[in-house]
């Protein structure tokens, strides 16, 4: 068979000299690594303190987007649900009633919609497969908890803040997806 690459070498079976039965050689060879490695830039990084540049595609926590006026865009179609490989996303659908117009961008809405953290992979289908762009996974990455009920999310833990209330607070939930949405425009 051949190989794949051009990686392989021949294995020498020459018997061991006086010194390399010793093994002092390789125990110098060993030290020598350990002392370049000892004086290179560390990887690890002060989390608080500094933060990890992350890709353009990263997918971290998935957030409910609101519309310009502060209506929320779900309309509780379930596709986010189905399309999501680990079933993580639980939700219950409403109508809305008279005067709630503000609220709700059309008549059904999502009572309840719930990401369970702990079965989330990120994969993203849940944000390709949402049709009103409701829901986007963020540029935050998900905390930890010391409990499993702290990492089921809620509605009111999604929700983008109002951008009518807290302009600031939606600008910068959006992220980078503001200059993505301002460039589309």
């Amino acid at each position: 068979m051949q190989a794949l690459t051009n990686r392989a070498r021949p294995v020498e079976r020459k018997p061991m000299t006086f010194v390399e039965r010793l093994y002092l050689w390789n125990i110098f060879k060993g030290m020598l690594i350990t002392l370049k490695h000892f004086f290179k830039r560390k990887a690890t990084i002060s989390y608080p303190e500094q933060t990890r540049p992350f890709s353009p595609v990263f997918r971290g926590l998935h957030v409910l987007n609101r519309d310009e006026q502060g209506r929320e865009r779900c309309t509780a179609c379930g596709l986010c649900a189905v399309a999501c490989p680990a079933e993580a996303i639980t939700m219950e659908a409403a109508e809305r009633k008279p005067g709630e117009e503000n609220l709700y961008r059309e008549e059904k809405y999502a009572a309840k919609y719930e990401i369970n953290m702990l079965r989330c992979i990120f994969c993203g289908l849940c944000e390709e497969a949402c049709p009103k762009d409701a829901i986007y996974l963020s540029e935050t990455f998900a905390p930890a908890n010391y409990q499993r009920k702290g990492l089921i999310y809620g509605k009111p833990d999604l929700l983008i803040p109002n951008p009518q209330e807290q302009p600031e607070e939606y600008k910068q939930a959006l992220g980078n997806r503001a200059n993505k949405q301002h460039q589309a425009n």
